[in-house]
């Protein structure tokens, strides 16, 4: 079973990976309409508005509880070690 790598979400069925396509390693709500990845950005506020949603928190603590999650995804590594840096 593969794991998303832009959100962390188990891909165990074909209709789990974006477009259906088993060889790609991020799933169908990570993904544009036209397969590609969405953008750090996008995928970003679509999980703080996802988690303020689910699970009712106040968006400055969803905006923290998405960024702690993301840094430990291999999508987004890269843009949270230039942030080290910076």
């Amino acid at each position: 079973m593969k794991t998303c790598i832009a959100c962390g979400m188990p891909m165990k069925k074909e209709s789990d990976f974006a477009m259906g396509e088993t060889k790609k390693d991020y799933c169908v709500y990570c993904a544009r309409p036209d397969g590609s990845m969405q953008s750090f950005d996008d995928k970003k506020q679509g999980l703080i508005n996802f988690t303020i949603k689910t699970q009712g928190l106040e968006k400055g603590i969803a905006e923290k509880a998405v960024e702690n999650m993301m840094s430990k995804l291999p999508a987004w590594q890269e843009y949270f070690q230039k942030q080290k840096v910076c």
